[in-house]
């Protein structure tokens, strides 16, 4: 059978869910969607989780000001290097890198939004109730650090491949993402 060439890059809670900060998950394992990637014939690459690989799974939520620092930059930039060797193999070899799926509100791969706060610092005892935490969260509309340094690292190495914000808690976009693949 002749390849399609097709290929999604997606973050990493796309395919695993169990990746994400314990409570935050709208899914048990995986979106549905990619079944559809499947179905299709578009081969799919995900991308490495920094948090999780960063601070672990028993981690408490960030915002993107807390992740905003040049140790995490760094990291970032580190498990990005070989997926940059790897877009530009498969390009150079005429495959399809039809899109990069972040998740929009995460402090690292969101793409339209990710969620900000500058009051978060000191210890965890001054935030005892969680309500208290989740009133000074607000999205902005920027790119989460783990997506901006993808940007960069696309941007540095001439590699066009566009970018679309997936938002869990609003989904009704996914057909007409999935039509357009």
């Amino acid at each position: 059978m002749k390849r399609k060439k097709d290929i999604v890059i997606v973050c990493h809670c796309v395919i695993n869910c169990n990746s994400k900060v314990e409570g935050l998950s709208l899914f048990e394992g995986a979106l549905d969607f990619i079944k559809v990637l499947i179905d299709k014939g578009i081969g799919i690459i995900q991308l490495p989780c920094p948090e999780l690989i960063v601070y672990g799974l028993k981690r408490w939520g960030h915002s993107k000001e807390q992740l905003d620092n040049s140790f995490f930059r760094n990291q970032c930039k580190e498990m990005l290097k070989p997926y940059i060797i790897q877009f530009e193999n498969y390009i150079k070899s005429g495959y399809n890198l039809k899109a990069i799926i972040a998740i929009d509100g995460s402090p690292s791969c969101g793409y339209n939004k990710t969620c900000s706060s500058s009051i978060f610092n000191g210890t965890l005892c001054e935030y005892p109730n969680s309500i208290i935490e989740r009133e000074n969260i607000t999205m902005i509309n920027e790119k989460g650090i783990f997506i901006e340094e993808l940007s960069n690292l696309l941007k540095e190495n001439n590699l066009d491949i566009p970018f679309l914000g997936l938002d869990e808690e609003n989904l009704e976009h996914v057909p007409f993402i999935l039509k357009n693949l």
